[in-house]
This record gives structure tokens, sequence and C-alpha cells, in this order.
């Protein structure tokens, strides 16, 4: 082997042990349920049981839809969606990313600050965002850019008194 071939296998042998690990760190970073989480696919399929070999019981087809994730089985996570039906999703169609949907029968209006005076836009049930900054009653929810303060009693996606940073 000539000093150019050793090189070249010193290096990919160097990446290999580096990259090796990180798995195992990933792993080890998964939360424990019960977490909220989102639907990261544009089409993902509810199962009735942790496995390709069940039947769908829906198809999804809303990325970003706000999901509670309830227990861990391997690859599958049993889910709860907003409207409290629950099943199993392969945790490749998931997302840690915090979303959630409007709820009510009325358009929800959006501050400029928490709790502030001024209205800067208003959602309409079933709008799905994606939230950020939660504390004391409400949550930043930001749709496609646009922004505002929601108060979390009109949201499905955040826990009673949950803080976000």
């Amino acid at each position: 082997m000539n000093r150019d071939h050793l090189s070249i296998a010193v290096a990919v042998a160097a990446c290999v042990s580096i990259l090796a690990p990180l798995p195992a760190v990933a792993a080890s970073e998964q939360k424990t349920p019960p977490y909220l989480g989102s639907i990261a696919a544009t089409r993902a399929r509810m199962r009735t049981g942790p496995g390709r070999n069940f039947p769908a019981s829906w198809i999804y087809v809303r990325a970003d839809l706000p999901v509670r994730v309830l227990e861990v089985f391997k690859e599958w996570r049993r889910v709860e969606d907003p409207d409290g039906t629950q099943g199993w999703m392969l945790n490749a169609l998931l997302s840690q990313t915090r979303t959630a949907i409007v709820r009510g029968t009325e358009p929800a209006e959006l501050r400029d600050r928490p709790g502030g005076p001024t209205i800067v836009w208003r959602a309409q049930p079933g709008v799905v965002g994606r939230i950020t900054r939660c504390g004391n009653g409400w949550c930043r929810f930001d749709v496609k850019g646009q922004a505002g303060f929601i108060q979390t009693d009109r949201i499905w996606g955040v826990e009673d008194m949950e803080r976000l940073p």
C-alpha cells in the first residue's frame, strides 16, 4: 500500500470512529412519554398496533399536526391526535417540532405580546402553527411567518402551565 492509500485509509477510519457513536447519543436523548411533538410527514399512517402488519386506522395528510406521544415500542410511537384518536406511528414520521392547533368554534385572537392590547390577527379553528416562548398562559404562535401571541386555552398542543424558552 502506498503512502497516499494509507493516508486515505487512516482518514476514513478516523471518520468512522468519530461518527459511529452518534446513534447512541441520539438514542440517549430520547424523551420519556408522555410528550408533545408533531407529524413530520405529509402523509402518515396511524396503525392499530406497533408494526406494518397492523392495519391503518387513519391516514394523515397534514404535516405539523400536533400529537401527544403516549408510549414507545422500538421504532413505533403510540400517539394521540387533537381529537383524541389514538394509534401507532413510525417514529420516522414524527418530529419533536412543537406545534399547536386552534380549538373552539370562534376565531382566536393573536396579540402583539402576551396579554397585550393590540390584536395583530385572528386564526380560525383548525389552523396549525408552530409554537415557541410559552409561559403564563400564552404562546408565540407562528403560521408560515405570520406570528402573534395566543392564549394557551385556545390551542391543543401545550400542557397546562408549560413553559417553553
